[in-house]
C-alpha cells in the first residue's frame, strides 16, 4: 500500500512516517511538506529508502490533489487551517483520509464525502483519538453508563520540571495557549453545564487525581463532553461527564490571574502586530524546550461508571506514553502519530469502508486498534471495580 503524510516533517508527522516504515505492507510513504530539506530532517530517524519527498509549489490545494490521487490513504497532519483543503482533495480523488483535527470545522463537507463514497476519519490522534476508541470499548461493558470522566495531558517527567510552570513543550506551544481560550461543556446531575474560557482556570470543576508513579496531577475542564457521549447509546441517561486537561499542580493558579489581566487575549495590542497570546507564545515557547535527555509524558485516564446486569461497576483505563530517547520522538508525537498511522493502514486495506465524515468512537474497530497499539509498546491498563 502507498500512504501520504501531509505535514510529514512536523513532530507528529515524523512519528507517523517512522511507524509506516516499520509496518509490513507499506510499500511507499509520500512525505508532503513545504520544507525542502526533508531527507536531512529525517536522517537517523528511520530508513528513507521507501520515503518519497514532495515539496508543493504554488497553492497547496492543487498540489494536494495530485499527491492524494496517487496513494491508497492519506494522513493529514497539516495545520488546522489547511485541513479543509486536504479533505476536499481526498473527496475529489475518492482517497480515504485520516486527520487528527476536530471534525466540527468541516462538518459541512459530510454530504460531499458521503456522495463520493470516501471515508474521512476525523479526530484520530491521542486526545481526541485513543480516548474515543476507549469510549467505544467501555460501552460494550455496560448496560447503562451514568458517568464518564476523561483526562489527558502532556507533562514533563519529574526531573525535567522547571518552576514556575512545571511544563515544557512537546507540541506547538501556540496551540497550547489557544486551547486555553476554549469553552468547555460539562454534564452535572444530568444537565448541561457550560464553563467559559474565561473561567477555565477558576471554576469549581478543577480538582486533582492520583496517578501511580507520578503522584497528584491537576485537572481542569477543556473540552465538550456532551459532543461525544451523544454518540453512545448506553449513555443516554448520563448524570455526569467532563473532559479535562492534566498538568502538574499549580497550572491553574498561575494562569488564572494572567487570563483575567488579558494575557491570553486574541486582540491585537494597539500599535503592535501581535496579540498578548501570540506574544506569550513567542516569549515562553523557546524557554520551555526539552533537553535531549529529558522525557515528556502523555498521561491519559478514562473512568466509566454504570450498571451491568443490575450491578454497579466502574471501569478505569490508564495509559502513559513517554518519550523514546533513542529516536528523540516525544510521547506526544507517538500518541498522535501512531493512531493516525494505524487507522490510515486500516483504511488503505479497506477494513474501514463507511463513507462520509467518521469518528473513532463509532468507526474504528477497538480490538484490532488496541492490538496494534500494543505491538508498538503502547498498552492500556484497565481495572474493573464492582460496588
Amino acid at each position: 500500500m502507498r500512504i501520504a503524510v501531509l505535514g510529514g516533517l512536523g513532530l507528529q508527522g515524523r512519528a507517523a512516517i517512522a511507524d509506516l516504515v516499520a509496518s509490513a505492507g507499506v510499500e511507499e510513504i509520500v512525505c508532503v511538506d513545504t520544507a525542502a530539506d526533508g531527507p536531512a530532517r529525517l536522517t537517523g530517524l528511520t530508513d528513507l529508502s521507501r520515503v518519497r519527498f514532495v515539496v508543493p509549489e504554488g497553492p497547496i490545494g492543487p498540489a494536494l490533489a495530485t499527491v492524494v490521487a496517487d496513494v491508497d490513504a492519506v494522513i493529514d497532519l497539516l495545520p488546522q487551517p489547511l485541513m479543509r483543503e486536504a479533505v476536499q482533495a481526498a473527496i475529489a480523488t475518492r482517497t480515504p483520509l485520516v486527520t487528527t483535527n476536530y471534525g466540527k470545522a468541516i462538518a459541512d463537507l459530510a454530504p460531499e464525502a458521503q456522495k463520493a463514497g470516501v471515508s474521512i476519519m476525523t479526530e484520530c490522534g491521542l486526545d481526541p483519538g485513543i480516548d474515543l476508541v476507549l469510549y467505544a470499548r467501555a460501552a460494550k461493558q455496560f448496560d447503562t453508563i451514568s458517568s464518564i470522566d476523561s483526562y489527558c495531558g502532556g507533562i514533563p517527567e519529574p526531573k525535567a520540571m522547571a518552576k514556575p510552570l512545571c511544563y515544557k513543550v512537546s507540541w506547538n506551544f501556540d496551540m497550547v495557549l489557544v486551547s486555553q481560550n476554549r469553552d468547555s461543556v460539562m454534564i452535572e446531575d444530568g444537565k448541561r453545564v457550560e464553563v467559559s474560557a474565561g473561567q477555565q482556570h477558576d471554576n469549581r470543576f478543577i480538582h486533582e487525581i492520583e496517578v501511580a508513579g507520578l503522584g497528584r496531577l491537576e485537572a481542569f475542564p477543556n473540552g465538550d463532553a456532551l459532543h461525544y457521549v451523544e454518540m453512545l447509546a448506553a449513555a443516554k441517561g448520563l448524570q455526569r461527564s467532563g473532559r479535562y486537561t492534566l498538568r502538574w499542580p499549580g497550572w491553574s493558579a498561575f494562569w488564572a490571574p494572567l487570563k483575567e489581566l488579558g494575557f491570553l487575549s486574541e486582540d491585537k495590542v494597539p500599535g503592535t502586530s501581535a496579540s498578548p497570546r501570540e506574544f506569550l507564545g513567542r516569549l515562553l515557547g523557546p524557554q520551555l524546550q526539552y533537553g535531549a535527555d529529558e522525557k515528556d509524558l502523555c498521561v491519559m485516564r478514562n473512568v466509566f461508571s454504570g450498571l451491568e446486569g443490575g450491578r454497579a461497576k466502574t471501569v478505569t483505563s490508564d495509559l502513559i506514553i513517554e518519550r523514546d530517547l533513542g529516536s528523540g520522538l516525544f510521547g506526544m508525537s507517538l500518541g498522535v502519530g501512531y493512531p493516525a498511522s494505524i487507522v490510515a493502514q486500516m483504511l488503505a486495506r479497506r477494513e474501514i469502508t463507511t463513507p462520509g465524515l467518521l469518528n473513532p468512537l463509532q468507526h474504528v474497530p477497538d480490538t484490532s486498534f488496541f492490538d496494534e497499539l500494543g505491538r508498538r509498546g503502547i498498552r492500556v491498563a484497565e481495572t474493573v471495580a464492582w460496588d
